[in-house]
């Protein structure tokens, strides 16, 4: 309760700037507040979960069942911070092959009446080479999964050569590969949600993953805006992929809802949103993935989990890990603890 309302007060001084800048003064002071001796033990003893259950999935023991979504952490710059809040595992980028500075700003917005956020980041990134130069580096004891997407100018017909280039860059650095063909903040990228394109970048990716001396599972992260019968013809395409597990699900373009005044919404425009609003259709798709697959393969939920209801019920639905984003922002970085607690 102590940490909560020491968090109000930051959030309140943080919520004064601008998103983006809040984002590197928050990470910033929290890696300098640890690098304080007397402070930094304090600081680790609060964020220590007592009892952790491990969950393993495709070979790979995640020491918690909480994680940090793609988009957070896109270039692996805070993986020795983000260890120390208590995170089983921190999924980075989503990263393409060439660096690119993402959409002009603003570009990420709060609604702080609905807990969430609106981002058309645009996959800015520093490129997969400084990726994996950090990641050489990477703390012990945290599984890292490695996002990968497509560069903005790189045409559809040529995105599979993208997902390659990053694939075999990342191979070697992460615990785990995820294919993100659903943000909506690259024009055109959700058009790759079909069955041709899938199945061929995943019959490359496989034997490309043959070739390797360790095998490791290669995700897929889906939409939220799917119709039932959209949803269905992707379930088969999955099968028939062999994709190893499903990431459900990324942000909405869907407005439905919000308590935000309409001329807001509408003054913010495009872009991808996420938090509370997005979690009964991130939860409904979720479900419906655990019925079709039955187990056949892991399930990791993600969209509007804030408190351990949320998470119990992402769990409930069929989910083996849980993702948390736009609930670290607004819930602080004793969300992993205060969930698992």
């Amino acid at each position: 309760m102590r940490n909560q309302s020491m968090y109000a007060l930051i959030k309140a001084i943080l919520f004064l700037f601008k998103p983006e800048t809040a984002h590197e003064l928050a990470l910033r002071g929290l890696q300098f507040a640890f690098s304080i001796p007397v402070i930094g033990k304090l600081l680790e003893r609060s964020f220590k979960i007592s009892n952790p259950k491990p969950v393993e999935i495709n070979g790979i023991t995640f020491p918690n069942a909480i994680g940090l979504a793609a988009g957070f952490d896109k270039d692996a710059r805070w993986l020795h911070l983000l260890k120390k809040l208590g995170f089983g595992y921190v999924e980075v980028g989503t990263v393409t092959p060439k660096p690119q500075p993402g959409n002009p700003a603003p570009r990420l917005f709060r609604l702080p009446v609905d807990n969430a956020l609106i981002n058309r980041m645009g996959f800015n990134n520093e490129g997969v080479d400084a990726m994996v130069a950090r990641l050489k580096n990477r703390p012990e004891g945290l599984i890292v999964g490695g996002n990968i997407g497509k560069n903005k100018d790189t045409p559809n017909e040529e995105a599979i050569n993208d997902y390659v280039y990053c694939f075999d860059a990342l191979y070697d650095y992460v615990d785990y590969l995820v294919v993100n063909i659903s943000s909506p903040n690259t024009p055109g990228l959700r058009d790759l949600q079909e069955d041709s394109f899938i199945t061929a970048l995943f019959a490359e990716l496989h034997e490309r993953r043959s070739k390797k001396s360790v095998w490791k599972p290669i995700y897929l992260k889906i939409a939220p805006d799917f119709q039932q019968s959209g949803i269905k013809k992707l379930v088969k395409t999955i099968r028939a992929a062999k994709v190893d597990g499903v990431i459900a699900t990324n942000t909405t373009i869907s407005r439905d809802g919000l308590m935000t005044d309409n001329k807001k919404i509408d003054k913010i425009g495009a872009g991808g949103l996420s938090g509370a609003p997005v979690f009964d259709q991130s939860n409904a798709i979720l479900s419906f993935l655990a019925i079709e697959f039955g187990g056949e393969i892991p399930l990791i939920g993600v969209g509007g989990v804030f408190q351990k209801e949320d998470y119990e019920e992402k769990v409930s639905r069929g989910a083996s890990l849980v993702q948390v984003y736009t609930g670290f922002i607004y819930e602080g970085p004793w969300i992993v603890k205060k969930i698992l607690s």
